[in-house]
């Protein structure tokens, strides 16, 4: 979800330079709600961008409903692979608005090895850095899609771990009661295992450590094939499959609050796109994002019509 690289996702991006080349009309039939009343974006031609991933597929759409039902013409091209491909269309102006997280920006993006504790903080810092960047970060959400290790309740109920500071201490006892299911990236990546072992005082042995695809940790932690399993706190697959997620309680990982980052001059020339985006921003937290992304994931909807659904059910739009 918060990769570094810039891949090719075919008839999205051009081989050199992570180039949009493609995209399509958002056509949803919306009228203003609670939000874009008098359609102050009437003329506009704003195209929106995402990651390829459930949640981003999910806010993407999310922005461009908004942006239509304050009277928008919104070209959709959601679904790139990869951070960096979504990041440089709307910094290079081939896209002009996306969701993004913080903690990515401060990090991936600007190259900070410690992440801000405070989530005001770090969201303050992180705009401060890349308003250089031509880039524009609007008021975070409280949704905050970070890193966690969850557990199925079998488990919870034989350690009763409820923080990393208990799973720390239970693999000091225990040794082999900690497993680890956990993807390539969070193995390697100093926010991930190495930085939290290093944080929490743990050594694990490498034969207690399995890598997997993202989909395949939360089956193998629900089916108690490893102990504790790597997961990202607005997974809707938490919920469906009634994991323990244990809390990160010395504030090791970063905060990766969701905002919307707008091209500088394109907010300029358009400044009531904040005025628009901002009460839907301001719905989003971690409950909202896990029944959303389930409804995915799990109930096999499709994103965009999810995005719709809640638009229209929080009154944002008609």
């Amino acid at each position: 979800m918060r990769r570094g690289a810039c891949l090719s996702a075919a008839g999205l991006l051009l081989a050199s330079g992570c180039g949009l080349t493609s995209g399509s009309p958002m056509a949803d039939a919306v009228a203003p709600g609670s939000i874009g009343r008098g359609e102050p974006l009437r003329g506009a031609r704003l195209t929106v961008t995402s990651k390829e991933f459930t949640e981003q597929l999910i806010l993407g759409a999310i922005m461009g409903i908004a942006f239509q039902a304050a009277g928008a013409d919104v070209l959709d091209r959601t679904g790139i692979q990869g951070s960096i491909g979504a990041r440089e269309a709307v910094k290079k102006g081939d896209a002009d608005a996306q969701f993004e997280y913080t903690g990515t920006g401060w990090i991936t993006y600007l190259g900070n090895g410690t992440p801000i504790p405070d989530p005001q903080k770090q969201w303050e810092a992180v705009r401060d850095a890349d308003a250089r960047n031509g880039l524009t970060w609007l008021p975070p959400a409280r949704l905050d899609n970070t890193y966690a290790l969850a557990m199925n309740q079998a488990g919870f109920k034989r350690y009763g771990t409820r923080t990393l500071s208990q799973v720390a201490a239970l693999s000091e006892k225990d040794p082999g009661a900690v497993t680890l299911c956990v993807e390539s990236e969070f193995a390697n990546r100093a926010d991930g295992l190495p930085g939290l072992e290093k944080a929490y005082g743990m050594s694990l042995p490498a034969n207690n450590i399995t890598q997997m695809d993202t989909g395949i940790i939360y089956t193998q932690v629900a089916k108690g094939k490893c102990t504790y399993g790597e997961v990202f706190t607005t997974d809707g697959r938490i919920k469906s499959m009634n994991l323990a997620v244990t809390e990160d309680d010395r504030k090791f990982f970063p905060n990766y609050n969701a905002a919307p980052v707008i091209n500088t001059k394109v907010l300029k020339k358009w400044p009531a796109i904040a005025s628009v985006i901002d009460p839907v921003t301001k719905k989003l937290d971690n409950t909202v994002a896990q029944t959303l992304n389930g409804k995915v994931d799990v109930d096999g909807q499709d994103p965009h019509q999810v995005a719709l659904d809640w638009m229209r059910q929080q009154g944002f739009v008609k």
